[in-house]
């Protein structure tokens, strides 16, 4: 079996654990308030402007042999470029204070899945970041882009409120194939055992974000 298939079969409890979120329920049938849409632009973009710094360590740590692997980083990092810029937009179009973004704090949960990136980058194996990629990009590819048209439609917002979900959705399903050529070319079992596990922990850490936003914004329900 090629990896990146047996990386979705070994996710798959994960996955469908994140999936089945209320709160991921409630976005792609519209069913969110403004609020908590902002809410959660905000949480991205303090995970989101940490994509470029954590692509440029993963690239500089990867060993000699990985040297594919590093240019691949390079083409993420050139593709990823300015995207909180785009969330900060967002926040704006919203009627938001989008600077008081830009110079606040996240939630713990946020703060908490961003230090776990660094960390497995620079203590354990830089390869593991690519759990993080699975999980963001495949779950975005899922689901941004109906979030998108459900929460425009619900809550009556321009098209510019909404670029970072719109442009996501289609990007990261473009990007999927890419990405499972590039699992596909990893032959090390460590290497392999590594993404596994760092896709499990950032499904749950993922998850948590969205079970804070849950119980930010809909206090008392599941969530």
């Amino acid at each position: 079996m090629p990896f990146y298939e047996n990386l979705i079969a070994a996710t798959e409890k994960e996955r469908n654990t994140l999936l089945s979120l209320p709160i991921l329920h409630r976005g792609v049938s519209g069913q969110i308030t403004l609020e908590a849409y902002i809410g959660f632009l905000t949480e991205a973009y303090h995970h989101v402007k940490h994509t470029l710094p954590l692509l440029m360590n993963c690239g500089a740590r990867l060993p000699e042999q990985y040297e594919w692997l590093r240019e691949a980083v390079a083409k993420y990092i050139e593709e990823e470029t300015g995207h909180q810029e785009w969330i900060l937009n967002d926040i704006k179009a919203c009627g938001a204070d989008s600077e008081a973004v830009r110079v606040g704090e996240p939630f713990l949960p946020a703060e908490l899945m961003v230090a776990y990136a660094y960390d497995v980058i620079n203590r354990i194996n830089p390869i593991g970041f690519f759990g993080m990629v699975l999980v963001l990009e495949g779950t975005s590819a899922k689901i941004a882009s109906v979030a998108a048209q459900a929460i425009k439609t619900s809550l009556g917002l321009k098209s510019n409120a909404l670029t970072y979900l719109s442009s996501h959705g289609a990007l990261d399903t473009g990007h999927t194939a890419f990405y499972a050529s590039l699992m596909n070319r990893l032959d090390e079992k460590k290497d392999q055992a590594i993404v596994i596990h760092c896709a499990k922990v950032f499904y749950r850490l993922y998850g948590d974000i969205f079970q804070d936003l849950s119980q930010r914004f809909y206090p008392g329900r599941q969530a």
